[in-house]
């Protein structure tokens, strides 16, 4: 899917309030109705970018956060991966997961990521290159495990 999205990332303190309507809107769709009582608010927005595609009809499609090293663990950190239930299955994922890779690299160029992936998505980040890390753990009732995406030898 090229879709045509248009891809805009700003720090926490860059957000308009109708911009961080728009992303608290769609992950209370996803975290909290979908996938029953979540605290998303959890003090990360603000230590974090925030990566949100956008159709040409400036409707929300794609987001996710990109968390500072040192917030929740040493290396960045994505989460918070959402796309629209609308355009679910039609490669939007992959190409958002990319893309906050991309800024990760450019951020801090030759760091790795690590996230917390749901379980049953492993095999979806382990096509971008992210591996197993440890066991599978529970996170408010979702078995997760963390994962990491090494930066690869020769590059800086």
């Amino acid at each position: 899917m090229s879709s045509g999205l248009v891809w805009h990332c700003w720090r926490f303190h860059e957000l308009s309030v109708d911009r961080l309507y728009d992303v608290l809107a769609l992950r209370c769709q996803v975290f909290i109705v979908e996938q029953g009582p979540y605290q998303d608010l959890d003090g990360v927005d603000r230590h974090s970018a925030h990566l949100l595609g956008r159709d040409s009809h400036g409707d929300l499609l794609a987001y996710l956060r990109v968390v500072d090293p040192g917030i929740k663990y040493p290396e960045a950190s994505i989460g918070r991966v959402i796309t629209a239930p609308k355009v679910r299955g039609t490669g939007l994922g992959r190409l958002l997961i990319r893309e906050g890779v991309r800024r990760c690299h450019l951020a801090w160029p030759g760091r790795g990521i690590r996230i917390s992936a749901q379980s049953h998505l492993q095999p979806f980040y382990t096509e971008v290159g992210f591996v197993g890390q440890g066991e599978d753990y529970l996170e408010d009732g979702i078995p997760h495990r963390e994962m990491l995406l090494a930066w690869p030898e020769g590059q800086s």
